[in-house]
């Protein structure tokens, strides 16, 4: 696990160092070796993580400009002390939520999201946590994300089918369904358990 990380870690530096080169570069033949950096990088992740390497490529070689993390933006929303999930095609159960698009701010996202998975209207009340997915999310990704918990207020609505969710359901702590742990956790649940129950809480952030 420790010789996977670090090979990881080396090979997501190569992908934003090539990708900066790539942005800022205007020599034809350096934006040729960046290119090739940027692959060899994909290699090493695809080699390392069993991932495709078409599937990286896809996540890697197509971005351009200064590499950042990616926002996924995570709705919590509570009913009688229980949780709120959706069923992914999968049959994992997840908090509604997804990729900020780019026309969205994080707020207008949550409220998208919930609508899209859950069929539900609500108001976004106020942040829970910001988080380094890589610090708490397992598989370790080879790009950066920060994970985004807001705590929403369920205004009316109701679930309809769509090509995301299969089914939503309010969970107690103690009941919970088998989680898409890739996207949240017991812990991250527990997390928002606590948040909505204090009223004083104080956002985490890594």
């Amino acid at each position: 696990m420790e010789n996977y990380q670090r090979w990881l870690d080396w090979a997501k530096e190569l992908q934003f160092l090539s990708q900066v080169g790539l942005t800022y570069s205007e020599n034809d033949f350096d934006i040729e070796r960046f290119k090739r950096i940027r692959e060899i990088s994909a290699e090493i992740i695809s080699y390392y993580s069993e991932i495709p390497l078409e599937k990286v490529k896809d996540l890697f070689c197509n971005e351009t400009g200064f590499q950042t993390p990616k926002l996924d933006t995570r709705a919590v929303i509570f009913e009688s002390g229980k949780i709120l999930l959706v069923k992914e095609l999968n049959g994992k159960w997840s908090l509604p939520g997804g990729w900020v698009d780019v026309n969205e701010s994080i707020k207008s996202n949550i409220i998208k999201e919930v609508k899209e998975e859950a069929g539900l209207n609500v108001k976004a009340v106020r942040l829970i946590a910001l988080q380094d997915r890589n610090k708490h999310n397992k598989p370790v990704y080879a790009y950066g994300i920060c994970k985004v918990f807001v705590l929403c207020e369920k205004m009316g609505g109701r679930f309809l089918q769509n090509i995301e969710t299969t089914e939503s359901k309010f969970y107690a702590l103690d009941e919970l369904p088998s989680l898409a742990e890739e996207k949240n956790n017991i812990e991250q649940i527990k997390m928002c358990f606590e948040a909505y129950q204090n009223e004083n809480w104080e956002v985490i952030f890594d």
